[in-house]
C-alpha cells in the first residue's frame, strides 16, 4: 500500500476512535493488504464520469412474472430497451431482508433468492456499463443473525448495537421519523432498549465497536470485488452516536467516509462513494469534504421540491435564486441529480430556501393529489413534515384533471428536462422513466405511505403498455429516451463542465453549459409556465457570434440573430436545448 493511503487510513481511524487507532488502523490495513493481493479488479483508475453517465434506480423486482427470476427480467428490459442510453443501474438493495422494502437488510453478503442469485446480479453489466450497489450500514434487521447473536449475548456481538437507559435523555437527538427512538427486546441479560433511528425492525449498528467497523468494511470490499462502481451510503448522516449531540453529521461520521473514500482509491481506484443525506442543502454538501477526501457524489436533495414548485407556480424565482448559489469543490465531484426516488420527496432540504407559504404550496397539492405526508419529530416534541409521498408525476398533474394528456406530459418532462441541464450526474427512477402513477393499492395493502411510489410491475401488461403509442407509458419513455440520448451525445452536458444560470425572467428556468475543454456551449431553456412564453436573448453574454444562429437539438429549428438577439417564442412546458451553428452545418 500506498505511504499517502496508509496516513489517510490513519488519520481518519485517529478521528473515530482516538488513542485506540493504532491496532485498528493495522487491522485494517492488513485487510487492505490481502484484499489487493487475492481480487481481481474490474474497477480501475480512469475518468471518473462524464455525459454518458445515467442511472437508472431500480427495485430488482421492478418487473415481474411466473415464469423467470426478477433480475433477469430486469436485464432483458435493460438489454432491449435501455442500453446503451443509459450506462448504470443503481439496484435498490437486493439482499434479502424483512421489512422497509429491503431497507431492513438480514444478509449483507446474499442476493434474495425471491430476485435471483449473484450470477444474475453481475449478468447485468454490459461492455462499459456500470453497477451502483447500495451499503446500508447505519442499521441492520432485528432477524439478522448478528443481532440474534447480540440478543443471546454471544461475546462477540454484545457490543454491535447500542443499548441506552430509557431513563436518559435523548431529546437532542436528531429524529427522521416520528417513532420511538429505543426499541425494547428480551435478550439473555434481560431487556434491553436499542437505539432504532428508522423502525423498530431497523436497528442501528455501534460503530464506536471497532469489530463492527471491520465487519462493515469486509461488506464494502465484498461488494467492490462483486462489481460495484459506485457505492451508496445509505442514511449515512446517522452512523456515529453520542449522547448528549444530535447524534447526526458528527466528526466521527464524516471520518468515517474520509476512511471508505481513502481504502476505495487505494484498492480500486475509479469506484465512486455516493452520499445519501436528506437533509438541508448545507449540511448535504459536507459530506463532499474538500472535494478530494470525502464523498464522489452527494444527492441533490433540494431539487425535486424546487423543481416541482417551479412547474407547480410557473415560476422559476426559488430555484433561480438556489441554483445561481450553487459551488462545486472541484472537478473530481458531481452532484447526484434527480426528481423522484423510491422515497418520499424531502421537504428538509428546502429549508431557508422556499418560505414557509411557499413549501405550504406543496404541500397542500400532494394532499390535492392523492398524496400523503411524512412527518418527523422535533427536538421540543412537536412534528413537522418531512417527505412528500406521491408518485412525482401526479404530484405535478392532478390525477382527476380533464387536461389533455399530452399536456400533463409535457408538464412533467419539464421537470424531467429541468433535472438533465444541470451540471451533475442524472438519476432516473423508473417509474418516472415509464409514466407509472399513484400507487393506492400499495400503500393500503401495507400500510405505508412510501409504498404510493414502490409498484411491482407486471411484465406483459407493462411490455403491452409500452409499444402502445395511444399510452401514458409509451408517450413518456419515448420522450424521456430521446432527451437522453441528445444528452449523452454534448460533452457541454459534462458533469463537471461549466454551469451558469441565466436570467430569462421566472417564466423559464435557463441554464448555460460548456464543455470542460470549452469547445461546445449549450443554452437550455425551459418554459415552465402553461401559457406561450416569448424571450429575448442577448448574444452578448453568450460565447457566440453577435450574428449566429441557434439550432435547437430536440427539434431542429433554428433561431437567426438580429443585431445580437435571438427572440424565441416558447409554447407551454417546451424544452430548448440551443447549439451555435458552425458555418455550413445543419443536424439532421
Amino acid at each position: 500500500m500506498t505511504e499517502t493511503a496508509i496516513n489517510r487510513i490513519k488519520q481518519s481511524i485517529s478521528e473515530m476512535y482516538a488513542h485506540n487507532g493504532g491496532p485498528i488502523s493495522q487491522a485494517v490495513i492488513s485487510r487492505l493488504e490481502r484484499f489487493k493481493q487475492t481480487t481481481t479488479l474490474r474497477k480501475t483508475a480512469q475518468e471518473l464520469f462524464n455525459q454518458h453517465d445515467i442511472i437508472l434506480i431500480t427495485y430488482g423486482d421492478i418487473l415481474r412474472n411466473r415464469d423467470t427470476p426478477p433480475l433477469k427480467n430486469l436485464r432483458n428490459f435493460y438489454q432491449s430497451h435501455l442500453w446503451p442510453t443509459i450506462n448504470t443501474i443503481h439496484i435498490l438493495p437486493f439482499y434479502p431482508y424483512s421489512s422497509d422494502d429491503g431497507f431492513s437488510v438480514i444478509d449483507y453478503l446474499s442476493v434474495d433468492p425471491a430476485l435471483g442469485s449473484w450470477n444474475d446480479i453481475n449478468e447485468l453489466e454490459q461492455p462499459g456499463s456500470q453497477l451502483m450497489f447500495d451499503a446500508v450500514i447505519n442499521h441492520i434487521s432485528s432477524q439478522s443473525t448478528w443481532f440474534s447473536k447480540f440478543l443471546a449475548r454471544d461475546e462477540k456481538y454484545k457490543d454491535y448495537f447500542l443499548t441506552v437507559d430509557p431513563d436518559v435523555d435523548l431529546s437532542l437527538v436528531t429524529r427522521p421519523r416520528s417513532l420511538p427512538l429505543l426499541t425494547p427486546f428480551e435478550t439473555a441479560d434481560g431487556l434491553k432498549y436499542v437505539w432504532t433511528t428508522f423502525s423498530a425492525d431497523q436497528v442501528d449498528l455501534n460503530f464506536a465497536n471497532p469489530d463492527t467497523l471491520l465487519d462493515i468494511l469486509d461488506v464494502i470490499l465484498f461488494y467492490i470485488e462483486q462489481g460495484a462502481s459506485l457505492i451508496r451510503l445509505d442514511a449515512i448522516a446517522y452512523l456515529w452516536k453520542e449522547i448528549g449531540t444530535t447524534c447526526i453529521h458528527l466528526p466521527q461520521t464524516h471520518a468515517f467516509v474520509k476512511l471508505l473514500r481513502a481504502i476505495v482509491d487505494e484498492v480500486s481506484p475509479g469506484v465512486l462513494l455516493i452520499t445519501e443525506t436528506n437533509v438541508p442543502h448545507e449540511e448535504n454538501v459536507s459530506y463532499f469534504g474538500d472535494g478530494s477526501d470525502e464523498a464522489h457524489l452527494v444527492y441533490q436533495f433540494s431539487l425535486p421540491p424546487l423543481i416541482a414548485h417551479a412547474i407547480i407556480r410557473g415560476s422559476s424565482r426559488y430555484l433561480n435564486k438556489w441554483a445561481s448559489s450553487l459551488e462545486f469543490p472541484s472537478e473530481h465531484t458531481s452532484f447526484f441529480n434527480f426528481t423522484a426516488s423510491h422515497d418520499g420527496i424531502g421537504v428538509r432540504p428546502v429549508t431557508g430556501i422556499l418560505p414557509d407559504k411557499e413549501l405550504t404550496i406543496l404541500l397542500e397539492r400532494t394532499r390535492a393529489h392523492g398524496g400523503k405526508i411524512s412527518s418527523k419529530t422535533n427536538q421540543d416534541g412537536s412534528t413537522s413534515p418531512y417527505e412528500l409521498n406521491i408518485n412525482y408525476y401526479d404530484l405535478l398533474n392532478n390525477p382527476d384533471s380533464k387536461e389533455p394528456q399530452m399536456l400533463k406530459v409535457d408538464r412533467f418532462m419539464a421537470s424531467q428536462a429541468i433535472m438533465l441541464m444541470l451540471k451533475g450526474i442524472p438519476g432516473i427512477y423508473f417509474h418516472s422513466l415509464v409514466g407509472s402513477r399513484n400507487f393506492y393499492q400499495g400503500v393500503e395493502e401495507t400500510g405505508h405511505a412510501r409504498a404510493i411510489n414502490r409498484e411491482k410491475l407486471i411484465l406483459e401488461p407493462f411490455l403491452h403498455e409500452l409499444q402502445d403509442p395511444e399510452t401514458l407509458r409509451y408517450r413518456v419513455f419515448h420522450k424521456y429516451k430521446t432527451l437522453l440520448e441528445l444528452r449523452t451525445k454534448e460533452k457541454a452536458f459534462h458533469p463537471a463542465g461549466k454551469q451558469e444560470i441565466l436570467d430569462l425572467g421566472n417564466s423559464v428556468f435557463a441554464v448555460s453549459r460548456t464543455a470542460l475543454d470549452g469547445s461546445e456551449q449549450i443554452l437550455a431553456i425551459q418554459n415552465v409556465t402553461s401559457q406561450q412564453v416569448d424571450i429575448d436573448i442577448s448574444m452578448s453574454g453568450l460565447k457566440v457570434r453577435n450574428d449566429t444562429v441557434l439550432q435547437d437539438l430536440i427539434s431542429l429549428e433554428k433561431y437567426s440573430s438580429q443585431n445580437g438577439v435571438v427572440t424565441v417564442k416558447l409554447v407551454p412546458y417546451q424544452t430548448l436545448w440551443l447549439e451555435e451553428m458552425q458555418s455550413g452545418e445543419n443536424r439532421s
